[in-house]
């Protein structure tokens, strides 16, 4: 992510009710709704840090150091734990994974963290006795690209495969610790993958290129292609795929500063090509009317890495989105089925202080 106000890297926890910021000053972690600081962590306690995860809304964060005056290395994962009473910040860091290369991505489960290397995936059971369970080589992966499924039911891993667009599911129930199931691979894209996200049940995968233009989803257990989602003719960069908690919508964001939202329940929803309605059309174009266009969008800055995700509902049709800027922007839009949107609330995240420690 572009670094703006000394913004690093931002990610949703795993039901997107909180958010943690890494930043050039330490890391910050927000309530979504309402917007509000949860804490801290300064400077002076972990320096200048380049990732941060956090499990749900617990005690337990990931730090990867990185920046201008980093304190720890960007080889290495540090588990914080904030409940621990002391004032000596070695005290709190109660688990630290190294290895060879930096570590371009964290995620957490309540029994499993997974970390993202440019050509490798580890998996270590967590937070009680870690212990290497799995690693998986992949094609370069400089994004350090992947997403875990949060349920209890399903503990589905998705990344990018060998093959140039593929995805890669790994079920890690099904997986014996240090041996690889057979890969489970999806051809979702001829160019390689740019942004990958699962729903919540992990059921449904979506997933965009680099071209960024389509965003496709795939049924998790049969492999099929389910729905072709067309974000724009434009190429982009995808910043990020969302699903809301109930997988009827999807939101995406991208390097033009719109953020698209489209129905997934009731496709019906979605804008079609006009051309769709004239009937038959040549081979060429034939794919650009068969996909389907948002059913709403808004802006933020453009050009300005952010993060979206869907908030609370506040009646059953009318649903909210927020979107979450590296420039210390926050945006929540509420959107009807019908594809009205308007803007509900603007905050700049950064200026919101608390006055106490995490």
């Amino acid at each position: 992510m572009s670094q703006q106000r000394g913004v690093n890297s931002l990610q949703f926890n795993q039901d997107q009710s909180c958010f943690c910021c890494a930043m050039e000053t330490g890391v910050r972690i927000y309530n979504v709704e309402p917007l509000m600081e949860k804490g801290h962590l300064d400077h002076e306690q972990v320096g200048s840090v380049a990732l941060c995860s956090m499990l749900h809304r617990s005690n337990l964060l990931a730090v990867v150091g990185g920046g201008v005056n980093p304190k720890f290395s960007e080889i290495s994962v540090l588990i914080w734990d904030d409940a621990r009473d002391s004032r000596d910040p070695k005290d709190k860091l109660v688990l630290e994974f190294t290895f060879t290369k930096p570590v371009l991505a964290v995620r957490m489960r309540h029994d499993k963290v997974i970390i993202v290397l440019k050509n490798r995936i580890y998996v270590y059971s967590f937070p009680e006795n870690p212990a290497k369970l799995f690693e998986f080589d992949t094609r370069d992966n400089p994004k350090g690209l992947c997403d875990l499924c949060p349920s209890l039911e399903k503990q589905l891993l998705v990344f990018p495969g060998h093959k140039c667009g593929s995805l890669q599911l790994v079920d890690l129930s099904n997986t014996k610790p240090d041996t690889s199931s057979a890969p489970f691979t999806i051809n979702a894209h001829q160019s390689e993958i740019a942004c990958v996200a699962l729903n919540q049940p992990g059921s449904v995968a979506a997933s965009a290129s680099r071209k960024g233009t389509l965003i496709r989803l795939f049924d998790t257990t049969t492999r099929d292609k389910l729905v072709e989602l067309r974000r724009g003719t434009d190429p982009a960069t995808l910043y990020c795929i969302n699903f809301s908690h109930d997988s009827s919508f999807l939101c995406a964001s991208s390097d033009k500063g719109t953020v698209h939202i489209f129905a997934l329940k009731d496709t019906k929803l979605n804008r079609r090509s006009a051309l769709a309605r004239v009937g038959k059309v040549g081979p060429v174009i034939g794919q650009y009317v068969d996909s389907q266009w948002s059913l709403a969008s808004f802006t933020v800055p453009a050009e300005c890495a952010c993060i979206c995700a869907f908030g609370k509902n506040t009646s059953k049709n009318v649903n909210s989105v927020i979107a979450i800027c590296v420039d210390g922007t926050f945006h929540k839009y509420v959107f009807t089925p019908d594809g009205n949107c308007n803007r509900e609330a603007f905050d700049v995240y950064l200026d919101i202080c608390d006055d106490d420690d995490f």
